[in-house]
């Protein structure tokens, strides 16, 4: 007798009747997936701003600074600058950054997502360090650098430590 298998295993199928590729390809799945990286960025960018702050206190960091991003758009006098230019900030934390981590965990050195967006988070580090210096110099600019080091990293952590929480609950499909 011949064997007509093509040596290929059926991908299992959910309670849904849908397979693991329909499921990941679904809308549902793919905003699912949307809010629990927004929510990743929520966290992370919450935990960066406690190290912000521990920054402007040493005088390492302004959260002034934020008014560069307002200025970037061009609505400089007619919004606040420095909370405009921090929601900016947050909407960067909460979606592409996010977006891309989704995209590059499984390439990050680490075992775990924490340790993964922690490495992520250094490597962001590398343009925000540049794109936000106001002139430190001496002990503040070894501050400023240290500490907004620190942030990235606490921020990639607290993302990835979303994405890890949400990954091993049995009803997700990240």
């Amino acid at each position: 007798m011949e064997d007509t298998s093509s040596g290929v295993e059926d991908p299992p199928i959910n309670d849904d009747g849908l397979t693991e590729v329909e499921e990941f390809d679904s809308l549902a799945g793919i905003l699912a997936d949307g809010v629990i990286g927004a929510a990743g960025g929520l966290v992370g960018t919450a935990m960066m701003s406690v190290v912000f702050l521990i920054a402007q206190s040493l005088g390492a960091f302004s959260l002034d600074d934020f008014a560069i991003l307002t200025e970037l758009v061009g609505l400089t006098g007619y919004v606040p600058e420095v909370l405009f230019g921090f929601f900016i900030f947050l909407g960067g934390g909460m979606f592409p950054w996010p977006l891309l981590f989704a995209s590059l965990k499984a390439y990050l050195p680490g075992q775990s997502d924490p340790v993964s967006g922690a490495f992520f988070g250094g490597a962001m580090w590398t343009g925000f360090v540049l794109a936000f210096y106001t002139g430190q110099s001496g002990l503040m600019l070894v501050l400023y650098a240290v500490l907004t080091l620190v942030a990235h990293v606490v921020y990639g952590i607290g993302l990835g430590a979303v994405f890890n929480y949400f990954s091993t609950r049995p009803d997700s499909i990240v």
